[in-house]
């Protein structure tokens, strides 16, 4: 297992960097959307779809839907961040309440509609934080991998309060903490490094922190679901690391929440500098 996961990350890892900081505009947006119609393919079997052929219909009904985003120009637009952030509210909702929440969303045609709007706007934010030139991108992306990184050696080092044992049992109070200790210093650091100020810098910090948490939902979200279906992965699609979904839970929640404060706070709190 460990072998090929080596080699998978090998692959991988250039693959994913040279995508995400090589192309721009429609290469970039095509990019993200081959990761996001991987990751629904996924989610159709999170949502207990079985037949190939309808999850296929399923997929390319999503395709359709970034497709008409892009041509419409709301592939930049702030209303499915908007969609999004109201969706997420909904979906802590469902996660703290597991499993008496299950009821509300276990209907197939719920999860599935669940997942527009997890991954739809993931792939809009996406598109956002690319405009930006990369660099809000590249924070977003070291800020998801900085909370998994602190939270696993503060979790494994203090953890002792569950933060969601019918969710996923793994997960403590005390590697949140660590997490958001983490990335609020890579938050000051990006502040300093931009520059954006007093205001700026501040705006920024609190930012983070929401992330963190939202990044922690979206993990939970994916836990719950696949705990609901009885699987350990969201597919094999990558070998020896799981499913896509698997790898970018985190940020299908970070993302479109982290390019609504960017279009919506950051731009205020620099221009007040």
């Amino acid at each position: 297992m460990l072998k090929q996961r080596m080699i998978t990350a090998a692959w991988l890892a250039p693959v994913t960097l040279i995508g995400l900081f090589g192309l721009q505009g429609g290469a970039f947006a095509l990019f993200t959307a081959l990761i996001v119609l991987l990751g629904t393919w996924e989610w159709t079997n999170l949502a207990g779809v079985i037949a190939a052929r309808t999850r296929l219909a399923l997929v390319a009904g999503m395709a359709v839907l970034m497709a008409l985003l892009w041509l419409s120009g709301a592939a930049f637009a702030v209303w499915p961040l908007w969609l999004a952030a109201a969706g997420w509210l909904l979906n802590l909702y469902w996660v703290t309440h597991y499993p008496d929440s299950s009821q509300q969303w276990q209907a197939t045609s719920r999860r599935l509609l669940m997942g527009v709007w997890v991954l739809l706007p993931c792939w809009v934010g996406f598109n956002v934080l690319r405009e930006s030139g990369a660099v809000w991108l590249l924070f977003v992306l070291l800020l998801v991998w900085t909370a998994d990184i602190g939270a696993y050696f503060a979790g494994r080092r203090w953890g002792k309060r569950k933060l969601a044992p019918r969710v996923s049992p793994g997960k403590s109070w005390e590697g949140v903490y660590g997490g958001l200790a983490a990335t609020t210093l890579l938050a000051l650091l990006f502040a300093i490094w931009q520059p954006l100020g007093a205001m700026g810098g501040v705006a920024l910090v609190v930012i983070t922190a929401v992330v963190t948490l939202i990044s922690v939902l979206g993990d939970l979200l994916e836990s719950m679901l696949k705990r609901h279906r009885n699987i350990k992965d969201s597919s094999q699609l990558l070998p020896g690391h799981g499913g896509v979904l698997d790898r970018i839970d985190s940020l299908t929640a970070a993302i479109p929440i982290f390019a609504l404060f960017y279009l919506q706070v950051l731009p205020l709190q620099v221009g007040a500098l």
